[in-house]
């Protein structure tokens, strides 16, 4: 399942059907699940999308399975509906990591607003997840000595200063720097710098 879809848990057949109605004339793709418990066993890490998830359910609630999925390593936002008494909880549940909540009656386009902020905040964190798997394939593609001129390079240090500290000719410094731009796929030492920029978080 690589679709980016908002996933619908919650054991209330008339507002799963009415939310999967809803987020269609927005134009998001939805799945509904009728129980936590249903839910969890089909989740997979592969997953790409959200979360919409009721609090309060008759078997497993919806905040024994965010605990759930925390420690399963989920990454897809959740998004917590809860009924008036449960705003503790869910606030409780932000402080973990869930991405918004939203107190029942809820207004349609405030919910499919927020899910759609939480498809766009997935998908963001997937491009950055593939783009530093990217940029590290690379780096360890770099010989030790291409490494030590890059670090230089980063530093801003010309050519000469780089090749009396690596005690060897500017020509193989130049050699060393034309590599490690081919390999990293940039053309300068700013794209460089901005490539491995987000990799130092």
């Amino acid at each position: 399942m690589n679709t980016a879809l908002a996933h619908i848990v919650d054991d209330d057949e008339a507002i799963r059907d009415a939310l999967t109605w809803l987020f269609r004339t927005r134009n998001v793709a939805s799945r509904a699940w009728s129980s936590a418990e249903e839910f969890l066993a089909a989740w997979s890490p592969e997953w790409q999308g959200c979360i919409v998830l009721d609090i309060r359910m008759q078997a497993m609630s919806g905040l024994e399975c965010f605990d759930v999925l925390l420690e399963q390593g989920n990454t897809l936002p959740v998004v917590f509906l809860t009924g008036h008494g449960d705003v503790p909880m869910a606030v409780g549940a932000l402080k973990k990591g869930a991405f918004d909540f939203l107190e029942k009656p809820v207004d349609d386009n405030a919910l499919v607003d927020v899910v759609i902020r939480a498809l766009e905040a997935d998908r963001r964190h997937r491009v950055s997840q593939e783009t530093q798997a990217t940029v590290a394939t690379r780096l360890g593609q770099l010989t030790p000595r291409e490494s030590e001129v890059m670090q230089r390079v980063l530093a801003g240090k010309f050519n000469k200063v780089i090749a009396d500290e690596l005690n060897i000719s500017m020509r193989t410094v130049e050699v060393h720097r034309a590599r490690v731009f081919e390999k990293m796929g940039v053309r300068s030492a700013v794209e460089l710098a901005q490539l491995l920029a987000p990799a130092k978080d």
